[in-house]
C-alpha cells in the first residue's frame, strides 16, 4: 500500500498504495492537489504564521489517513506510548486518503494546522514547498540509520521533513502450484518473465497480471521495469524507456496478459491472482492479509521483479507514508512533537509497526531483522534494499511527469502506438 499504499505521484500505501490501502498513494490525493494550484499559493499565505495544533499545551493534535484495522491499531498504540513517554497525550484525526491533500490545505490556510501530520511520500516536497512544514533538523531530529534513497522520499532542497517509520514497494507474487504444474522457475530476467507467462497462459488463465491503469497507480508500477531498464525520469524520450512499455505491450499483444491490465488497478490485480485467473501478479505486501483470508488454499510465493538481463539490478519505487511537523508557529509543541516523532520513528517501533502492517522498517539494520523474523516478507525487504524515492530526482516536477508516463504506456497498450513515438511525444509535453 502504495503507495502506493503506493500516492501522488503510491500506490503507495499499501500504500498507495496504494493504495486502498494499497498505495493510498498519494497519488490519488496528489492528483486533486494539483487540480487546485491556486490553494499552493494560499497554503504557502498559511504555512509559515502557524496556529497551535491543538491549543492544549499537553496535547499533540494529529493528522493521518490510516483507518483499516491492520494500520489503525497499531498507529494508534504507538503514538499513544511515545506522547506518554514525553509526557503528552494524543488527539487523532484520520482523513480519508483522497481528502487528505485538500484538508492540509485547508488547515494551513486557516492556521490550524495539527502538531504531527503524515503525508504519502510523493506529496511531501509539494506541501513542503508552501512553507507548511519545518525542517527536521530543526529541531534536532536524528536521522542516522535511514538510508538516503528513504530520506529522499522525505528530502525537500536538501532538508529532511519528513521521515517514514516503514516502507513499502511492489515485487513478483507467483502462484507456486502453477509454476510447478507448468515446470516453470520463478523468472528472474524478462526472457525468463515473457517464456514463463506464456508457458502459464491456457483457457482462463492469464500468465501474468500488471496494473497499467491510466493513473499514478499504472506509473507505479511500470516504474520498476523503466528503472530497471536503464530508463530515468529526468528523460522519458529514451529506448530504455520505451523497451519497458515494449516489454508491456509484448506480454498483452501475445495473450500472456489480459487487455484488461489497461484498467485494473492493485486491488483489481491481487484480486485476479486471488481467483485463480492469474499465475503471477505485480503488487505490494499491504495485500498479503487479504490474500491469506480470502483465498487460504492458494500456494503462492513472492520472487523480485525481474530485470533486463542477468546482474541487471531490480530497482522498484518506494511507497509509504512519512510524519511531518507542521509550521504551526508553537514552538514548544513542535519540540514536544519532535521528541514523539523521535520515538516514534525509532528501530524497536518500526519493527512492531511492520510487523503489523506488512510494511518494511527504514532503518537499515531493523529491514534485516525483519527478514530474519519474517522470511514471508524477505522479498520485499530485498526489493527495497535497491528501492527509489519517486520524487528524489525531480521534486515538484514528478506528477506531471508521472502523468506523462501513463499517458504514453496507454496509448501503447491501447492504440497500439510506437513505444519510442508515445514517448518522445510525451517528452515533448514536459516542454
Amino acid at each position: 500500500m502504495m503507495s502506493n499504499h503506493p500516492s501522488s505521484s503510491s500506490p503507495a500505501s499499501p500504500a498507495d498504495p496504494a493504495v486502498n490501502g494499497a498505495l493510498r498513494p498519494s497519488r490519488r490525493a496528489l492528483g486533486a492537489f494539483v487540480a487546485v494550484p491556486g490553494l499552493l499559493s494560499l497554503a504557502a499565505c498559511g504555512g509559515s504564521g502557524g496556529g497551535s495544533g491543538s491549543g492544549e499545551p499537553s496535547v499533540l493534535r494529529v493528522v493521518d489517513y490510516y483507518n483499516t484495522p491492520a494500520d489503525d491499531v497499531v498507529i494508534q498504540k504507538t503514538l499513544e506510548t511515545v506522547a506518554s513517554d514525553a509526557g503528552m497525550t494524543i488527539k487523532r484525526e484520520k482523513v480519508p486518503g483522497e481528502q487528505l491533500i485538500q484538508k492540509v490545505l485547508q488547515m494551513s490556510s486557516s492556521k490550524t494546522l495539527p502538531d504531527l501530520l503524515m503525508l504519502d511520500n510523493p506529496d511531501l516536497q509539494e506541501i513542503a514547498s508552501s512553507g507548511a512544514l519545518v525542517p527536521l533538523e530543526d529541531f534536532g531530529i536524528d536521522t542516522s540509520g535511514f538510508k538516503k534513497e528513504i530520506l529522499d522520499a522525505g528530502t525537500f532542497e536538501g532538508k529532511v521533513y519528513g521521515l517514514a517509520p516503514t516502507v513499502n514497494t511492489i515485487a513478483l507474487f507467483y502462484n507456486t502450484a502453477m509454476l510447478a504444474d507448468a515446470g516453470v522457475e520463478p523468472p528472474t530476467t524478462w526472457d525468463e518473465l515473457t517464456s514463463a507467462a506464456k508457458a502459464l497462459t491456457h483457457d482462463d488463465v492469464y500468465g501474468i497480471a500488471f496494473s497499467a491503469i491510466a493513473t499514478y497507480e499504472g506509473t507505479w508500477q511500470f516504474l520498476p521495469f523503466m528503472w530497471s531498464n536503464g530508463g530515468d525520469e529526468t528523460d522519458i524520450s529514451t529506448p530504455e524507456v520505451a523497451g519497458a512499455a515494449q516489454l508491456w505491450a509484448d506480454l498483452v499483444s501475445d495473450g500472456s496478459a489480459s487487455k484488461g491490465v489497461v484498467n485494473w488497478g492493485q486491488g483489481d490485480v491481487i484480486d485476479q491472482f486471488k481467483a485463480g485467473k492469474a499465475a503471477m501478479a505485480v503488487n505490494g505486501p499491504w495485500n498479503i492479509v487479504g490474500l491469506q483470508e480470502d483465498a487460504p488454499d492458494l500456494e503462492w510465493d513472492v520472487a523480485i521483479i525481474p530485470v533486463p538481463a542477468e546482474g541487471d539490478d531490480s530497482v522498484a519505487p518506494l511507497g509509504g507514508e512519512v510524519w511531518t511537523i507542521p509550521q504551526t508557529g508553537d514552538t514548544e509543541k513542535q519540540k514536544k512533537a519532535a521528541e514523539v516523532l523521535q520515538a516514534f520513528v525509532s528501530a524497536e517501533n518500526q519493527l512492531t509497526m511492520g510487523t503489523a502492517r506488512n510494511t518494511i522498517p527504514a532503518d537499515t539494520e531493523a529491514a534485516k531483522t525483519f527478514a530474519s523474523d519474517h522470511p514471508e516478507l524477505a522479498t520485499f525487504v530485498e526489493q527495497v534494499s535497491t528501492a527509489r524515492s519517486r520524487t528524489g530526482k525531480l521534486g515538484t516536477e514528478w506528477p506531471t511527469t508521472a502523468k506523462a508516463i501513463y499517458t504514453a504506456f496507454q496509448q501503447v497498450l491501447v492504440d497500439g502506438a510506437d513505444p519510442e513515438t508515445a514517448f518522445g511525444d510525451a517528452a515533448d509535453s514536459l516542454g
